[in-house]
């Protein structure tokens, strides 16, 4: 099956829906579908990006590996691009990149207990070595974690996830514009649960505090991982109903699928669904591609995950999904 690509959009239309600005192509579907604030130490830099050690509110060493954008390239989006339990940065490194030549700035961490992420200080000083096969529930769920008080800035749990945005935010001296959160596997699981409390931070006098969260792309998603579940998170309003999200899956995703037509109850009239091998499926509302909100692509393969996303149409999908309903102006 040949990947989803846009066309060239010589004309285009920018429509409002639940408060966010997004792309709406005038290209019918036919011819689409036919086209084929933790403190930063800057360390080394690696092939594609620059490492930062951030450390998060529990003291974990968060290394984390930023990609920018050629400066001639224009601006899309910020992204943070989540692995899978067991994967790295490496893993998803093919789809950082592809994302930061579209014109993205992709940040990307080893989550905690996975590749330079194994070192946490305790209280008093002791240190500890953490290991994903080891690590029980609380601590996983820390990694999507951020509470604690009224003020965001001032959060007294600060996990793995919100420490990067917060390490986003004050690079640029405010959140960012466009911010889209990637996750494959658990990672996705961990990208919704952090998602939905990005959302929940409630307004201050000054302006939002939350709902930086323009966009989720989620790429094998597993339903629970190691006792995390998505549960928490199909049940808010942002999840549900607000923020336009794709799910990538291979031939094997069943936990894709579930998750998908349980989100398409939810958006009864914006949804899209392509399926591998079948013709493509709709909302009655959806004419344009801009109409829908949540998307379904299967990709005719049996791989998930890190390594479903580091495939080039995996990439051409995601950068497609982009292009519908981020605000181009840009």
């Amino acid at each position: 099956m040949p990947p989803l690509v846009m066309p060239s959009l010589p004309m285009v239309i920018l429509a409002r829906r639940s408060g966010l600005m997004r792309l709406v192509a005038t290209a019918s579907l036919a011819c689409l579908l036919a086209a084929g604030s933790g403190s930063a130490t800057p360390a080394h830099a690696a092939a594609d990006g620059q490492r930062f050690d951030l450390e998060t509110s529990d003291g974990v060493t968060l290394a984390t590996w930023l990609y920018e954008p050629p400066e001639d390239v224009k601006t899309l989006a910020t992204v943070i691009l989540v692995h899978d339990f067991e994967g790295s940065h490496e893993t998803v490194e093919p789809l950082a990149v592809a994302l930061r030549d579209a014109g993205c700035t992709v940040a990307v961490p080893d989550l905690r207990g996975h590749g330079a992420s194994k070192n946490r200080t305790q209280p008093g000083g002791r240190d500890d070595t953490l290991d994903i096969r080891q690590m029980r529930k609380p601590d996983l769920e820390l990694i999507a974690a951020g509470a604690g008080g009224r003020l965001r800035e001032q959060s007294a749990v600060r996990g793995d996830l919100e420490t990067v945005y917060a390490f986003l935010a004050s690079r640029s001296g405010s959140p960012p514009d466009t911010l889209v959160v990637v996750g494959c596997g658990a990672g996705a699981t961990l990208a919704t649960l952090w998602t939905a409390a990005d959302w929940a931070w409630p307004p201050l006098a000054s302006g939002p505090q939350g709902q930086h969260v323009q966009a989720l792309v989620l790429v094998s998603p597993s339903w629970t991982a190691k006792g995390v579940s998505l549960q928490p998170a199909l049940g808010t309003d942002a999840v549900k109903q607000e923020i336009p999200v794709m799910v990538l899956a291979g031939t094997h995703d069943r936990d894709a699928i579930r998750l998908f037509d349980q989100l398409k109850r939810q958006r009864p009239k914006a949804w899209f669904d392509q399926r591998a091998g079948a013709e493509f499926t709709k909302a009655r509302d959806v004419e344009k591609p801009g109409d829908a909100t949540l998307f379904l692509m299967q990709l005719d393969t049996p791989l998930t995950a890190d390594k479903l996303a580091a495939e080039a149409d995996a990439a051409a999908r995601i950068k497609t999904f982009f292009s519908l309903v981020l605000d181009a102006d840009r």
